[in-house]
């Protein structure tokens, strides 16, 4: 092959990182009492719980289901922020994100490393390759940054783009366009590794990317959307980039 691989641009979640097959609705709730406690700790007036929770999930729900029809991704900081304007509060940037980090911290500690990510980031990034990460998130990239740096990822992933901080959602050109310029290389000279058809091989390819599907259930075999690679192992990774010496 005379395509040489320069880079590796990943997904996050169940690329990287697993989440945990459990209850969103429950996890949010989780996390919205711990952002309560947190408000109430600083001092500010609030509703009661109830109302507090179940404003801010259909907000984030609202706001989600809108994202993926538009293609137009939001933060949930902008949230949070209208609920503190709604509601007579004002708070710092830094209470802001640790207001974000405390509803975010239930569904973090239900994720598990992906056997084997760590090691073969290693040596990836050991090889030479340039290494990346392009997420659809309406997280603040601090909270995954944190998350990340608490899994021994974050040093192994210098270039990161969340959705969240660029508006545009995967499979949208234009977040490949910015990840391949702050990662410096050519789309014919980057992989993409994910595990969702649309967003992770249909989107890639269109950028001139080569593709890796993370498939551990046979569905991309059965898709007419075709990866050049699919593995089961992460670990499996560097023997495909050994192809494109």
């Amino acid at each position: 092959m005379t395509r040489k691989i320069k880079g590796i641009l990943f997904d996050l979640g169940d690329t990287l990182i697993d989440f945990a097959h459990v209850s969103m609705s429950a996890l949010f709730k989780q996390g919205a009492q711990l952002g309560y406690k947190y408000l109430q700790e600083i001092g500010k007036d609030l509703p009661g719980f109830r109302t507090f929770h179940y404003r801010q999930l259909w907000a984030i729900r609202w706001n989600y289901i809108k994202a993926h029809v538009t293609g137009r991704e939001f933060n949930s900081m902008d949230v949070m922020s209208h609920f503190a304007e709604k509601y007579g509060y004002q708070l710092t940037d830094e209470e802001n994100l640790e207001l974000a980090w405390r509803f975010y911290t239930p569904l973090s500690k239900a994720t598990i490393l992906v056997p084997g990510a760590v090691e073969t980031l290693e040596t990836l990034t050991n090889q030479g390759l340039e290494i990346g990460l392009v997420s659809n998130t309406f997280l603040p990239k601090s909270v995954l940054d944190r998350h990340l740096d608490l899994v021994s990822l974050g040093d192994l992933i210098p270039t990161r783009i969340y959705s969240s901080d660029v508006i545009h959602r995967k499979p949208h050109p234009k977040i490949f366009e910015l990840a391949l310029k702050k990662i410096g290389l050519q789309a014919e000279n980057t992989m993409f590794v994910g595990n969702s058809l649309k967003p992770d091989i249909a989107g890639p390819q269109r950028a001139g990317m080569i593709t890796v599907l993370r498939d551990l259930t046979g569905r991309g075999k059965k898709s007419r959307i075709k990866p050049d690679h699919i593995l089961t192992d992460i670990t499996e990774l560097p023997q495909i980039v050994a192809q494109y010496e």
